[in-house]
C-alpha cells in the first residue's frame, strides 16, 4: 500500500515553510511545500495563500514532534 501525503503545518509565507522543510530534511524526513507561488502572490492572505508543508503518511508524527520542539526552543 502506497502512503500518501499529509499535511502537518500550514504557514503565512513560503520562507516559514522553507525553513520547516529544511529542518525536517536535517532530520531525515522528505517533505514537500505546497501553495508557494499562492503565498507569494497573495502574502497575508492565509485564505488564499495557503502554503502547506507535507510529508509521508507514516513520518507524520515523527515530523510534528520535531516541528514543536522546535517552535518550543525558539520560546
Amino acid at each position: 500500500m502506497a502512503n500518501k501525503l499529509v499535511t502537518i503545518a500550514r504557514f503565512a509565507d513560503s520562507a516559514q515553510a522553507d525553513l520547516a522543510k529544511q529542518l525536517l530534511d536535517d532530520f531525515g524526513i522528505k517533505s514537500v511545500v505546497t501553495g508557494r507561488n499562492a503565498a507569494n502572490i497573495y502574502p497575508g492572505l492565509p485564505a488564499i495563500a495557503d502554503t502547506q508543508l507535507q510529508v509521508l503518511e507514516n513520518q507524520a508524527q515523527k515530523a510534528q514532534k520535531i516541528l514543536e520542539s522546535q517552535k518550543k526552543q525558539e520560546l
